[in-house]
């Protein structure tokens, strides 16, 4: 394959992520080889979330490569919810329609229509229409999908090794299988992509992964009467303001600190606990620590199935489970914050390698 070829490629799968289209692509060849040449073009510049440029940097790669430069106009589809808690979405331009699920805020989606101060709009399996007053649009969606969304990367492999550095000779932090979704960390010039891995920095061959750039999408009623018939489930109540639970969902919680910190020390996993716990509390949010973790789109362990396997395979560290426990009772060491992600330099609380905001 030739290297404007492959750039191309990733340009074409970048401009449909700008778009929302969030699948995966075809899977290639499995295992792990040596790294192909990689594009040494700025491609790391271009797929950065943070750029506020991002459009202007790929017009002019694409304009480079003889591509059509349709990033302006395929990012005027964008809508972001600009709302404290929810945004009802109906099934018709009207407040009187049924509604058919909530947008919730920093969620975002595809606009479809518009008409009479309401838009139609697409959001993970929801399509419907929403009141202009409540969305963002324009140059307003996009700084805060850069703000709130992050790219990740998902792989397309039966199996493939995370090495601590980026060569095929380091040692190997484990195995991550097809199909499991990672924040990507940096795009490199040679061939590699670093990953978080547990809150560590590891490295896997680019040709074996698709990077997406994300933000989190509504829920239709369904998948909201399905998640709180699964919430039933769980023993909770708030007490005094404190939130108690039972023992299986403080090891939810340890095994999604795991997921995301596994690699850190007790304060960063700690600080993972109390953005779960902050949300349960903030009435943005869904209102128990299974209805957090599982909400559509808002933690990539739970969406690619990683925290269910390690929930169920017991083998969780013990710091993670006492930063559960912890954060439960209400221990928090980043205040009323609901957000982090990989440290990539966005203003916030830094704790080991991840930024709370």
């Amino acid at each position: 394959m030739t290297k404007t070829k492959r750039i191309r490629n990733l340009l074409t799968g970048f401009l449909l992520a700008v778009c929302l289209i969030l699948e995966s692509g075809l899977p290639v060849l499995a295992g792990e080889q040596a790294p192909k040449d990689f594009p040494n073009s700025g491609v790391a510049a271009i797929l950065d979330p943070g750029a506020t440029n991002t459009a202007e940097i790929i017009n002019a790669k694409a304009k480079e490569l003889n591509l059509t430069p349709a990033v302006a106009r395929e990012r005027s589809t964008l809508v972001m919810a600009s709302v404290k808690t929810a945004l009802n979405v109906r099934s018709e331009a009207s407040e009187d329609a049924e509604k058919v699920g909530k947008l919730y805020r920093d969620c975002g989606g595809t606009l479809i229509e518009q008409k009479d101060g309401w838009t139609k709009l697409r959001s993970g399996n929801m399509i419907g229409w929403a009141k202009d007053e409540f969305l963002l649009f324009g140059e307003e969606a996009k700084a805060l999908a850069n703000d709130v969304g992050k790219m990740v990367a998902t792989i397309n492999t039966e199996a493939l090794r995370i090495r601590m550095e980026p060569n095929l000779e380091a040692s190997v932090y484990g195995v991550l299988p097809k199909g499991e979704i990672t924040e990507v960390v940096e795009i490199r010039d040679d061939g590699w992509v670093c990953i978080d891995y547990e809150g560590k920095d590891g490295f896997v061959s680019a040709e074996y992964v698709n990077v997406d750039f994300r933000i989190d999408s509504g829920e239709t009623i369904a998948e909201i009467k399905a998640r709180e018939a699964a919430e039933l489930e769980k023993k909770r109540h708030v007490n005094y303001g404190q939130y108690t639970a039972d023992a299986d969902t403080a090891l939810l919680l340890a095994a999604l600190i795991q997921c995301e910190a596994g690699g850190e020390s007790y304060e960063g996993q700690l600080a993972v606990g109390a953005v779960v716990m902050n949300r349960v509390r903030s009435g943005a949010y869904p209102d128990s620590i299974h209805g957090v973790i599982y909400a559509s789109g808002q933690f990539t362990p739970a969406m690619s199935g990683k925290v269910n396997r390690v929930y169920e395979s017991g083998k969780i560290f013990a710091s993670c489970i006492q930063a559960a426990q912890d954060a439960i009772s209400g221990s928090s060491n980043v205040g009323d914050l609901t957000h982090f992600r990989r440290n990539n330099g966005r203003s916030g609380l830094v704790i080991g390698n991840h930024v709370f905001y």
